[in-house]
């Protein structure tokens, strides 16, 4: 029997929908893009025109009623996800939904609820589990080339120290429900450190701004601190003022071996630039970003350089999502998963405000 074709309907059609999910969904032959919602579709900026024979909706209202709609992938600006997702939900569909999910834990548990008793998937989009610099840690950290893990930095730093200037479409620089550099890039960095460690006992959280003009109020930098029982400190820091030439991205440390290695993951500037999935080059790393791994041999630290492996691609999470619809494996990165990430944001947030270390 033929494997079955998923239609799906896309809500938004901005930079995320564009670059992170469009480009995946076509490149996998269990999915077809049937629909987008576009409030205002433009001469230049038409989904219609840019993807002939697909539906084109106006409104999310409108477009969950149509039966054909298999599953709703959701790319707005955070304050909408609990709202769009729920509407989706309850109308039959399975639900894909941009990081952050959602504002706050408690909607998140609200929708988590909802999806069991609707009995319908619900998936959060940390595509960034297939980064190739995370695929590759990963491997490192399980086939033990580092032993005992005691510390984890990881790390999204740019420097970037003047304030953005207003711009009303982007809700990233905005002081919004789920706006923070905490919840953005954050839910990255902290979900990726659950998802290879575990869920950490305890919570240090320092959330703020590091630009001197600061008007909005927007909170553009933090570090959070994971405290594990079993020894491990995990670190996870985004900032707007580092003035790098080359910016650390990971440095993991063991009783073993220590892994160093600089430079965020290639894929999103690719895509940006008009490559796709499939394309030559795709996904794979200049040699001149490789990381370093160093152990000991005869008693003393020796340090080589260590290639990134060649990655699955953000393409890997939609494959997987294909599996998990056809009931032959778990969803990428589940609801109950991205729960937790919110809950330890809010977390980091009361921490700062707080000055003291929380349990989780």
């Amino acid at each position: 029997m033929a494997s079955k074709t998923w239609n799906v309907g896309v809500v938004g059609y901005g930079f995320s929908a564009k670059i992170f999910h469009i480009p995946f969904i076509q490149d996998v032959p269990q999915f077809k893009l049937y629909a987008v919602v576009q409030r205002t579709p433009k001469p230049d900026d038409d989904a219609e025109k840019d993807h002939p024979g697909i539906k084109s909706y106006r409104t999310s209202e409108e477009m969950v009623q149509d039966a054909d709609v298999d599953v709703v992938v959701i790319t707005t600006a955070p304050d909408l996800h609990h709202y769009l997702a729920k509407l989706a939900l309850e109308n039959g569909k399975h639900v894909i939904c941009e990081k952050p999910f959602t504002p706050t834990a408690k909607e998140a548990d609200d929708l988590v609820a909802i999806a069991k008793k609707a009995n319908k998937f619900l998936a959060v989009y940390q595509n960034r589990r297939w980064d190739a610099d995370f695929v590759t840690l990963t491997k490192i950290i399980k086939n033990g080339s580092l032993g005992r893990i005691v510390e984890f930095e990881t790390h999204f730093d740019r420097h970037r120290p003047e304030e953005p200037a207003p711009d009303g479409s982007k809700w990233k620089n905005k002081v919004v429900p789920g706006g923070s550099a905490a919840h953005d890039l954050g839910s990255h960095l902290l979900d990726q450190a659950v998802h290879l460690l575990g869920k950490p006992d305890r919570v240090t959280g320092f959330v703020g701004s590091q630009r001197e003009v600061n008007t909005s109020g927007f909170e553009d930098s933090f570090t959070v601190l994971l405290h594990y029982s079993k020894g491990i400190l995990v670190t996870a820091k985004a900032g707007v003022v580092s003035c790098e030439e080359d910016q650390l991205r990971f440095w993991v440390r063991g009783d073993k071996g220590s892994f160093k290695k600089f430079h965020l993951d290639c894929q999103e500037d690719q895509l940006k630039a008009g490559m796709r999935p499939g394309d030559r080059g795709y996904g794979r790393e200049p040699s001149e970003h490789y990381g370093t791994l160093t152990t000991i041999q005869n008693g003393k630290p020796v340090r080589e350089v260590t290639a990134t492996v060649e990655p699955p691609t953000y393409t890997e999470y939609y494959r997987k999502m294909a599996r998990a619809l056809a009931g032959e494996g778990d969803l990428p990165a589940s609801g109950e998963e991205a729960a937790q990430v919110i809950r330890l944001i809010e977390l980091a947030h009361e921490s700062s405000k707080l000055g003291k270390t929380l349990d989780f």
